[in-house]
């Protein structure tokens, strides 16, 4: 029923779009260094500079505004072929360093930078390509809905300064750019017959209906106009309302338009009703790089298949006790039903919804340093969902805040059909997207200026979403679910991250379909069919994004286990934490070696 991250996919326009699968390019020129420390740091730096200059709108997340004004290409030819290049340099200045020279920090950063890149490679391998790039926007992570949000005055583009609303204005051509860019993409994909599934297109032209029915007065991009800081002139807000105007009217609109009509009249009719990675040319051998990708493991999809169909055996046992804790007399599906229906679990409205996560947020705050010794700088705020989203966005999504505090991170909860949402899971979902969850592993990251910039913007999906699950595990160390339907929502929660497992891969590797797949959702939790809709559609559109969570979970669980059994009385979970995080996101390997190396070095304390 819940959540995604947009930091991941959001801090460069390389990770909008399937197209390209990496996220760290730039060729990188020998830089004399006078140790293998120093090399490493300065091949780091000069990778990131390249990258930010490839992928200007990355920096404006950061808080840099040097180049707030360029949008960046992210879908050329030539943009592709010199990220690939980036790859192919920096593995080549990285074989140059020597690793055993570097201390246990260093080794770390070498060998998440190795991952990283080597699995970048692999996704310019030509048939990886010829299955992605041909597909550029989806419902979940396209240009079309990122743009608006990020300009919208409530994103991450400042609106402060005059500067601020030229950069805004001077962004809007590459965006119209990368708009019919796209469409030329989708003309490729109906040649070689990789296309969208069908509903997926669909998606993507409601929601272009909801852009555009406003106009261009109500468009979401001219809201930074319509409320000027009191420092730009009166004779300023005038001649920019009016070039804001002229812009969106003239440019924005007519290529969201274009974009629209083309995906209706055109592609829709040639779109794919088959909804799995498997039935589409190439899609096979995409789901098995893209699993390798996300979970930062070497499982197969049948191996996750079957770890999902334990889980959800073993979370179903947890849900029992609580029908039994709760003295409900009925089946499991009756329990589900029950919870989805009955008025005592319904938001009486919006408001009530969000002071329902400022309640959870106030408590884990008083006891959330009992397991943290680094608490984060940056502040947090919660918000709804931008309505022009809200209809096909996950219940609950994280952004992260600027490393320097200019900007907080921000908890945005789902509204939409607001009879389907329910009470239980406020707090699980509260753990997994604010506190202790993605707003502290993503700003912890940020604000550690001695990380190198990879570690501290970049990340894997596997680190980042099983962080964010296994937060949700903590909440009974910090005061939470003492209500039992709470806790019947932590496994309802912990259930649908168990059914990603089945799901993601019944739908691509084992032709499950999409009526199949809601069905098996809710029959496994009482998630509403609202959730369960749009959880499914999102597999479709993202495949394997969503195995990473519990993959991940299961790891830093597992991993803390072994810390306690080997420690006993000298484990510090503190220390435990600190060590999970104060390095960035890794991948599974890397964290697991991590640990162990932690574990030695308290053992001989």
């Amino acid at each position: 029923m819940r959540l995604h991250t947009r930091l991941l996919l959001a801090t460069s326009l390389a990770l909008l779009s399937p197209a390209v699968v990496m996220a760290q390019p730039a060729p990188v020129a020998a830089v004399p260094a006078s140790t293998p420390a120093a090399q490493l740091r300065a091949l780091f730096n000069a990778s990131d500079e390249a990258s930010l200059n490839r992928n200007p709108i990355g920096r404006i997340f950061r808080g840099d505004l040097s180049h707030a004004g360029e949008f960046g290409d992210n879908i050329s030819d030539a943009w592709i072929a010199a990220e690939k290049q980036a790859v192919i340099d920096d593995l080549a200045a990285l074989a140059r360093i020597d690793r055993n020279a570097l201390d246990a920090n260093d080794k770390v950063s070498y060998d998440v930078f190795k991952w990283q890149r080597t699995t970048d490679l692999k996704g310019f391998d030509p048939a990886i390509q010829a299955a992605t790039i041909v597909r550029p926007i989806d419902h979940f992570y396209g240009i079309h809905t990122f743009f608006p949000e990020f300009s919208s005055g409530e994103g991450a583009a400042p609106y402060k300064t005059l500067a601020d609303y030229e950069a805004g204005l001077q962004r809007m051509d590459g965006f119209v750019t990368y708009i019919d860019a796209a469409i030329a993409r989708f003309r490729q994909g109906m040649k070689s017959g990789v296309v969208q599934p069908r509903l997926v297109v669909q998606n993507v032209i409601d929601q272009l209906d909801s852009l555009l029915a406003p106009g261009v007065d109500g468009a979401v991009m001219m809201k930074p106009v319509n409320a000027f800081p009191a420092t730009i002139t009166q004779a300023d807000q005038a001649r920019l309302k009016a070039a804001y105007a002229t812009a969106i009217g003239t440019k924005v609109n007519p290529a969201l338009t274009r974009l629209r009509d083309f995906l209706k009249n055109e592609y829709l009719p040639v779109s794919r009703a088959s909804v799995g990675l498997s039935e589409m040319p190439g899609g096979a051998n995409l789901y098995e790089y893209l699993i390798a990708s996300t979970t930062t493991t070497d499982l197969t999809a049948d191996q996750i298949h079957k770890i999902g169909l334990a889980e959800v055996e073993r979370i179903t046992k947890g849900m029992e006790a609580v029908k039994k804790q709760v003295g409900f007399k009925g089946t499991n599906k009756e329990f589900f039903e029950f919870i989805r229906t009955d008025p005592q679990f319904k938001f009486a409205s919006k408001e009530a919804m969000r002071d329902a996560f400022y309640d959870v947020g106030k408590r884990v705050d008083a006891t959330v340093p009992t397991l943290f010794r680094t608490l984060p700088k940056s502040k947090l705020e919660i918000r709804p969902v931008p309505a022009f989203k809200e209809k096909t966005d996950a219940g609950g999504s994280y952004q992260g805040g600027a490393p320097d505090g200019s900007r907080p991170g921000v908890f945005y909860f789902n509204s939409y059909d607001l009879p389907s949402r329910t009470t239980p899971g406020t707090e699980t979902l509260f753990l997994h997207e604010a506190v202790p969850g993605h707003h502290f592993q993503i700003s912890l990251a940020q604000e550690n200026e001695s990380l190198p910039p990879f570690q501290r913007f970049g990340g894997n999906t596997a680190f980042v979403e099983g962080w964010a699950l296994y937060a949700e595990s903590l909440g009974p160390e910090l005061g939470m679910f003492k209500n039992p339907y709470q806790l019947q929502g932590r496994y309802d929660d912990e259930m649908l991250r168990a059914m990603r497992l089945v799901v993601d891969t019944g739908l691509h590797s084992k032709n499950w379909t999409r009526d199949q797949s809601i069905q098996y959702m809710l029959d496994h939790s009482a998630m509403g069919k609202t959730d369960a809709t749009a959880e499914v559609e999102r597999y479709i559109a993202i495949p394997s994004q969503a195995l990473a969570y519990k993959v991940g979970q299961l790891t830093i669980s597992r991993l803390r286990a072994k810390a306690e059994a080997a420690l006993g009385p000298k484990f510090d979970i503190k220390g435990f934490h600190e060590q999970v995080l104060m390095t960035g996101a890794l991948p599974m390997a890397v964290l697991e070696k991590k640990i162990d190396d932690w574990i030695a070095a308290q053992k001989a304390a």
